[in-house]
């Protein structure tokens, strides 16, 4: 799936005054790989604790929070602190891939 792409930082100016919670109430913690998505990829099956890889990015991210409503089509990668890297990253258009599904036939073929 292509979405947007944009990097937040765990820091009030930028989330809540409660900058760790997410607002499906997880604690975040620097170094960990975490995304927020958009309200309408949730509706997609990119709910809370899915596993998803992005494009350019190593390892996979949890999704762990969401975004305002106004958002559509939308990730934003958890960068901790590092307000530097994630000005870096700046937005893109990128692909993500999450829940592949295995088809029962190639299972079943041993």
């Amino acid at each position: 799936m292509e979405v947007t792409a944009t990097a937040y930082n765990s820091l009030a100016y930028q989330t809540s005054s409660n900058p760790h919670i997410t607002a499906f109430g997880d604690s975040l913690k620097p170094g960990l790989r975490y995304i927020a998505v958009s309200r309408d990829l949730l509706k997609k099956g990119l709910s809370h604790n899915t596993l998803v890889k992005i494009e350019g990015l190593e390892g996979t991210y949890l999704v762990k929070d969401k975004m305002n409503r106004r958002w559509r089509n939308r990730i934003d990668v958890y960068m901790g602190t590092d307000v530097k890297a994630a000005r870096q990253w700046g937005r893109r258009n990128i692909n993500i891939s999450y829940r592949v599904e295995v088809l029962k036939d190639t299972l079943d073929s041993d």
